[in-house]
């Protein structure tokens, strides 16, 4: 009985030791892990407002487009530090990189449609074919832009509708900017009949054009012979006004020519 209590005492004293010895092993190691998580997380957030920070400096660079590299920064600088920690417990940081490419190539796969969406999103970002309340022009879609997002661009048509128009259908298309230039051209297209004297005409359409003080006196407006059948002349008008008053003195124009050739008993066929 004394042998068997003495060798339950021994056994236990050795599992006690063994114990103690695995806690002081695996303390250090859970206490370095810790210290690893919080230093990194601090760490990673630091560098991202950092880098966050420092493309806002950068000329042209969207405040969206800002944001996505800080998440970047961030969440792979943890990824980077989650692996770091994984090797202090032993495990074999080689075969968990190689699982994490595998699991974003499929991704990628997967989304690819979406990828193809972001890297527009970045790409109209930083060379800026529009910005946020300019109006463009697409083979596709036509409106104002409301904001500029990494996977889509929302935009307000001249009905007043809300449109979503996916990144990658403005990017891979010709697009016209209707409000990036100060000044826009306008042309107009007036048809007399053949009996009208064109050179009194031609003068009156420069007077009521010239008496506008949104038209540009540089360039010069121009009227010229444009068309010329048996029964009617076509004349060309060409002025400049600012974009953001294009559309209101065009309007204006074509009233005062409308009058002004009625006034001279001009008929415009």
């Amino acid at each position: 009985m004394e042998n068997q209590a003495a060798n339950v005492v021994l056994a236990g004293r050795t599992a006690f030791s063994e114990m103690a010895a695995l806690a002081v092993h695996y303390g250090f190691s859970i206490l370095g892990a810790v210290i690893l998580l919080v230093g990194g997380w601090i760490l990673s957030g630091i560098i991202s407002r950092w880098a966050y920070q420092g493309l806002s400096r950068i000329h042209g660079i969207d405040e969206t487009l800002a944001r996505f590299f800080e998440n970047v920064f961030h969440y792979g600088l943890l990824i980077l530090v989650f692996v770091t920690v994984l090797g202090q417990f032993g495990v074999q940081t080689t075969s968990i990189i190689a699982a994490l490419g595998a699991a974003g190539l499929a991704i990628g796969l997967a989304l690819q449609g979406t990828l193809q969406n972001i890297a527009a999103g970045i790409m109209l970002l930083v060379l800026r074919p529009f910005r946020v309340g300019e109006h463009i022009e697409t083979s596709l879609v036509q409106g104002r832009i409301v904001e500029i997002g990494l996977f889509a661009t929302e935009m307000k048509t001249s009905d007043g509708l809300y449109l979503l128009a996916p990144n990658s259908t403005l990017w891979n298309t010709p697009i016209v900017n209707h409000s990036r230039e100060p000044d826009r051209r306008q042309q107009l297209s007036i048809a007399i009949g053949n009996d009208a004297d064109a050179a009194m005409v031609k003068q009156m359409i420069l007077t009521i054009i010239g008496n506008d003080k949104r038209v540009k006196a540089q360039p010069k407006p121009r009227v010229y012979l444009d068309d010329l059948t048996a029964d009617k002349t076509t004349l060309k008008i060409e002025y400049w006004a600012k974009t953001g008053e294009w559309t209101e003195t065009r309007h204006d124009i074509i009233d005062g020519l409308k009058s002004g050739l009625a006034e001279k008993g001009v008929e415009v066929k």
